[in-house]
This record gives structure tokens, sequence and C-alpha cells, in this order.
């Protein structure tokens, strides 16, 4: 079987211009979208200018973690801040794996309040300020490496009733990022 579609064309792409096979796949075989995204993450057509993605699976330092996502935020980017929080999330101490998978749906949420999705965004927002306040009262580190943990959790459940109230209206994802450190919003 040669993993291409029936509607591949004799230069390995489809009509649409995107690759023959079925799903895009990195050099190990694992699906990897490789269509461009916008700042938000939403997939462009093939060929598209598109913001750089981040890279997956880079192993940082916790603080090396928190400045470069806290960058991407300011910068309107949270869909790649979650991908920072989400390297943090699969490649540290166990122990810490809730923390930054709790700021990784934070910044999902905001990603997708900042789209419009009001459901969803609300219910990341406090899905992972829910998972940050878990774990902070499971070790009782109130800030860990730098992150205002009950500031960033006060501002995603103030951004989450706004969203839902539509009192946030139109959500900019650069002016609505949280501060990590040193007063939530």
């Amino acid at each position: 079987m040669s993993g291409t579609s029936s509607g591949s064309t004799s230069s390995g792409s489809t009509p649409s211009g995107g690759p023959s096979d079925a799903r895009d796949r990195d050099s190990e075989g694992r699906a990897r979208n490789a269509r461009p995204r916008d700042g938000l993450g939403r997939p462009l057509p093939y060929g598209a200018d598109g913001v750089p993605r981040q890279p997956e699976g880079v192993v940082r330092t916790p603080a090396e973690t928190v400045a470069e996502a806290q960058a991407l935020l300011d910068a309107g980017k949270p869909f790649h801040a979650h991908e920072v929080f989400e390297d943090a999330w699969k490649s540290g101490p166990q122990g810490e794996r809730a923390l930054w998978r709790g700021l990784a749906q934070l910044a999902v949420g905001l990603t997708h309040s900042a789209r419009g999705n009001v459901t969803g965004g609300a219910r990341l927002l406090r899905r992972g300020a829910g998972a940050v306040e878990e774990w902070v009262a499971g070790t009782g580190e109130r800030t860990p490496y730098g992150i205002d943990a009950s500031g960033v959790v006060a501002w995603a459940r103030e951004l989450a009733s706004g969203v839902e109230s539509g009192a946030a209206g139109a959500v900019d994802a650069a002016e609505r990022a949280p501060r990590l450190s040193g007063g939530g919003a």
C-alpha cells in the first residue's frame, strides 16, 4: 500500500496543494499537521504565510518555560504558549505535571476566547484555574518558579466570567494576556 490517497496527483500532492498522504507525518511516522497557522493557532491553507510554529518536545528549565510562554502570551500567541507549557507538562517531574497542564489549559482557554469560542474558552479557563489551584493546595507552593498562582487563577476566572457574559467583548489575546509573575493580569 502506497500511503497516498486516491485523490492524489502524480506530483505527490492533492489538488488543493496539500500533501498526498491523508495525514502529515514527521520523519518517524507520527502524525503532524504541517499546515501553516495564524497567531491563534488556526490552520491556514497550504502555501499561506503563517506564524512560525513552536518546536515540539523541547526540554526547557522551568524559568525558560515561564519566560518563553510569557513572551508568547504578550505577543498575542496563547496557542503557541500552550505548546511551551505542554512541553514542560510532558517532560517535567511527575509532581509538577498538573501545574504545567493547568497553565497549558489557561493558554488554550485564552486562545478559544480570542477565537470567539465563548463556551470552550470559559470552560478551559476555569478548568486550568482549578488545576493550578488544586496543585497549589496539594503542594503548598504559592509562587512556583515565580508564577503568581493566585493572581493567574483570579485572572482566568475573571476572564471566563467576562467572556460568558459578553462583558469581555472581542478578546484581544495580547491585551488580555496574564502576567505569570507579579499580579495575574
